[in-house]
């Protein structure tokens, strides 16, 4: 098997990273987000290539062989952001410190000491990738070298791959030939000049043809085209310039061995440190120690074995004290890991004895004991497959994590134990059981392995909690803790558990009244295009709309033309074709998603049990999966009848809706303290008409339906930081007029433009900004010297203190609905949430009862300077309550 050698662009990764992460800073301010994107790829892209050799170049800011020939070159290029520029030395500093081997040469580029590296390794019969975004070094690819290009999405990094055999099919031209393009049409982020005139395809066409600018150059007398012939003879000398200065050299004088690319990512004490001063503690989690060190950090931890008599004789010594749990539930077997002071033990039970079960529940169920648990919601599920519960959490260290860093993307136990307390004894869960197809489960790790980890784990539970408290008081975010978060979990569990019943038949009918408009767009579809093909399949429709029907593309890919949804609005207008399709795919996802979806995880009692999560949000609002019920379609006719489709679990049963009336105006006018707000939601004065009599200087009740629906979209606009350009969008009106009404909003609104200047000074100063109960969020976008990012770090600033109250004030309704609930004994039950507005399925014998319940615990949530405004509906199925 070939050796692989595995390279990397280290400027060109840098900078996809900063961009594509938010910006990070640790407690002394030094940016780290470029040094966390950049790791982060490159540890993902190592573990899908294995590669035996590592290397990563980096430019050097000294002039270049290309400087020296031409003064203009890349003389357009803005500076790197500050922002990013101060990490450099930093990223080198960690790699340097991990033992990758980082090469540079003055004179010459990244991009030519890659191409030299890369060639000698072919040379060497080693496969190699090069990493980069910069697709010149498509000219080097080969058989052997391959090109990996990152591309920052939504859904997260894709990366796109280029042998030589892509470069033909998607360019048309060899990778040798692949420089004469770029010769030809210059290269305007390197201020490469090329000809005038010459775009991409007319290169690819000339190349194609004459093979190389030079013999394109030596034949030019056989062009017809005047003006292109015209060109070539004037700027012919400006072409082999630009040839010459887009060639990447592969023979740099680079003194090396591949010993020194060999690695080794077990990091020493000095990394260690490093990691931690620029608190990229999640990483170091994912990292292996080397031995010495890992012995250093890690206090030893004795892990007692208990037998059912041991943990009886623990439950009589541990009462009225906090114990902190690890746990694994698994083929009627539970792993048990408890902590309590110094002592650590565990005990495996077989969930089918009785008598180990009664002693397991003496212990769960019963509150008598203090229980640290992380994800205790999960555990919970858990312990209800095999009929147990759970009581007595007195601390859950995954919502405690959560609300101290509401933008980690992991709250693993032993991510925690880097962020709370400075060690790192434990590796995070994935790296122990894996991922994918070769997840291991517990009970198939080695009986040592087991047990230690989940003993050592419960004694991190309890070691890390007293920091966590800490914190969380240092925050003042102690009652948003105890008395929303925790409180919730039970909530959200129960609403898990009791889920939401679905008319099955009226699904499959639905199903197939989808499928029946699907059939008439095919047909339709199929018509205008004149064949049949594979509307799904991306390429096919490419092909169809832009090279049969000859549409104007506006982007191509590698593999092909893009149809994303961008692209395909812009012309919908223009060809009819183009809407069918878009209506199409919006059929289309409704069945997939709605339909086929939903009937996947129906169970026998036709019920979906989503899962509500509660870390998943920086602003602190709840999000489900499995399925989404919070992104159910409503804005159109086909979506809106999903809805109909949720019906009460019985005959008994109907369901009440309880629906905030604007509660984040309400939140504003508080928040604010604006006297006209206030006052018209004291008076239960229609808000969108006052703003539109404000904004567009009419009597109130002279307001169009028009001017209300467009201060409609002024009012919830800014609450969300809108700009002049996206409320042009919204409301099809010129970006001129849209400032205008921004502008007429805060002068007859200046409490609210005093607010949200205060806002924005506030988190400028301070780094984050805090909802009424304390949560809190980090932004250190708005001090980037990037305007787009600083510009998205004050709506950010403007719209989460705003939105983040309103999820609090919901969260505090929810809790409160639930225990009235569950104090008046009542059949009725709390079954779902969707941002504003909570659905109950309610017995038909307690309605009138949990009717007041209702409003009453959401109107009295939160005590604000204006009232909160619930509207209670009843109805047969979800949709017949809105």
């Amino acid at each position: 098997m070939k050796q692989k050698l595995l390279l990397f662009d280290g400027h060109s990764i840098a900078n996809r990273a900063f961009y594509g992460v938010p910006l990070l800073t640790n407690k002394s301010g030094q940016y780290t987000n470029a040094i966390y994107g950049f790791l982060n790829m490159m540890l993902s892209i190592m573990e899908k290539e294995k590669p035996d050799y590592l290397g990563i170049t980096f430019d050097l800011s000294v002039p270049t062989f290309r400087h020296e020939f031409s003064a203009d070159y890349k003389g357009n290029r803005k500076g790197m952001p500050e922002e990013l520029r101060v990490q450099i030395p930093l990223l080198k500093k960690v790699l340097k410190a991990m033992h990758i081997h980082i090469i540079e040469k003055e004179g010459f580029e990244a991009d030519d000491v890659l191409g030299t590296l890369a060639k000698a390794g072919e040379k060497a019969g080693m496969q190699v990738t090069v990493v980069s975004g910069d697709r010149d070094l498509f000219q080097i690819t080969s058989d052997m070298i391959e090109i990996k290009i990152p591309r920052t999405k939504k859904t997260g990094t894709e990366i796109e791959s280029f042998f030589a055999k892509d470069v033909v099919e998607t360019y048309g031209v060899s990778p040798i030939a692949f420089v004469d393009v770029k010769g030809l049409m210059g290269d305007a982020s390197d201020n490469i000049k090329g000809v005038p005139g010459i775009g991409e395809k007319t290169a690819i066409k000339l190349i194609k043809e004459y093979g190389s600018i030079e013999n394109l150059l030596d034949q030019v007398d056989q062009i017809t085209q005047k003006k292109l012939k015209e060109n070539l003879m004037t700027y012919a000398q400006d072409a082999r310039d630009s040839k010459m200065l887009a060639t990447i050299i592969c023979d740099v004088p680079l003194v090396y061995k591949w010993s020194d690319f060999e690695f080794d990512l077990a990091l020493d004490s000095e990394a260690t440190a490093l990691f931690r001063d620029l608190e990229l503690k999640s990483l170091l989690t994912k990292l292996p120690k080397m031995e010495n060190e890992a012995i250093a950090e890690a206090e030893e931890v004795k892990v007692e074995q208990w037998k059912t008599t041991d943990f009886e004789k623990f439950l009589q010594e541990s009462k009225d004290q906090m114990v902190g749990i690890a746990y694994f539930v698994e083929d009627n077997t539970l792993g048990l890991g408890v902590a309590i002071g110094e002592r650590v033990g565990y005990s495996e039970w077989d969930l089918t004895d009785t008598e180990a079960k009664a002693v397991l529940i003496e212990f769960l169920e019963s509150a008598t004991y203090q229980k640290i648990v992380h994800d205790s919601k999960n555990f919970k599920h858990e312990l209800l497959k095999v009929g147990l519960g759970l009581n007595g959490v007195c601390f859950d260290t995954f919502i405690a994590a959560y609300l101290l860093h509401p933008t980690n993307k992991s709250y693993d136990l032993a991510e925690l134990e880097e962020l709370f307390i400075n060690k790192q004894s434990l590796m995070n869960l994935e790296n122990l059981l894996g991922k994918g197809k070769s997840q291991k489960t517990w009970l198939q790790l080695e009986d040592e392995e087991r047990i230690n980890n989940l003993g050592k784990r419960s004694q991190l539970a309890l070691s890390v909690t007293e920091a966590m408290k800490e914190a969380l008081q240092e925050q003042n975010m102690t009652r948003l803790f105890y008395d929303i978060e925790m409180p919730l979990i039970d909530v959200l569990f129960d609403m898990e558990v009791e889920g939401i019943k679905v008319d099955p038949e009226g699904l499959r009918s639905y199903g197939e009244e989808l499928q029946g408009l699907l059939d008439t767009l095919t047909t339709s579809i199929y018509e205008a295009a004149g064949e049949s093909f594979n509307i799904n399949s991306p390429k096919q429709l490419g092909v169809i709309l832009f090279e049969k029907l000859g549409i104007p593309c506006a982007k191509k890919t590698k593999t092909g033309y893009s149809t994303a949804a961008e692209v395909l609005e812009a012309l919908k207008n223009d060809y009819p074709i183009v809407a069918q399709i878009l209506e199409y795919r919006q059929y289309a996802k409704l069945k997939s998603t709605y339909v086929d979806g939903l009937l996947n995880v129906l169970t026998e009692q036709n019920k979906i049990h989503s899962t509500f999560n509660q870390t998943i949000t920086a602003t602190g609002r709840l999000s489900s999966t499995e399925p989404n019920l919070q992104n159910i379609p409503v804005k159109f006719e086909m979506g809106k009848k999903i809805r109909q489709l949720f019906v009460p679990s019985s005959e008994n049963h109907i369901f009440l809706d309880g629906d905030y009336s604007q509660i984040e105006l309400r939140v504003l006018a508080h928040m604010s303290g604006d006297p006209t707000l206030i006052k018209a939601f004291k008076e239960n004065i229609d808000i969108h008409a006052l703003t539109a009599s404000q904004v567009f200087h009419v009597p109130f009740e002279d307001v169009t339906s028009m001017q209300r629906s467009n201060a409609k979209a002024v009012n919830f606009g800014i609450v969300y930081g809108i700009s002049a350009f996206a409320l042009s969008e919204d409301l099809k009106i010129s970006q001129k007029e849209a400032q205008k009404y921004i502008d007429g909003y805060f002068e007859k609104y200046p409490c609210i433009k005093a607010y949200l200047d205060e806002i924005i000074d506030f988190a400028m100063q301070n780094g984050y900004v805090e909802t009424l109960y304390h949560r809190k969020r980090e932004i250190p976008e708005i001090l980037a010297s990037n305007y787009n990012m600083r510009e998205f770090g004050k709506r950010v600033a403007m719209n989460t203190p705003i939105q983040g109250t309103s999820a609090d004030i919901i969260k505090i309704a929810m809790i409160r609905v639930h225990q009235k609930l569950k104090e008046h004994s009542l059949k009725s039950k709390l079954i779902l949430t969707v941002h504003d507005e909570l659905l109950i399925d309610a017995h038909k014998d307690e309605v009138e009862i949990v009717k007041k319940l209702l409003k009453e615990e959401m109107e009295h949530a939160a005590d604000l300077s204006v009232p909160l405004v619930v509207d209670v509906h009843q109805g047969a199925n979800w949709l017949a309550v809105k």
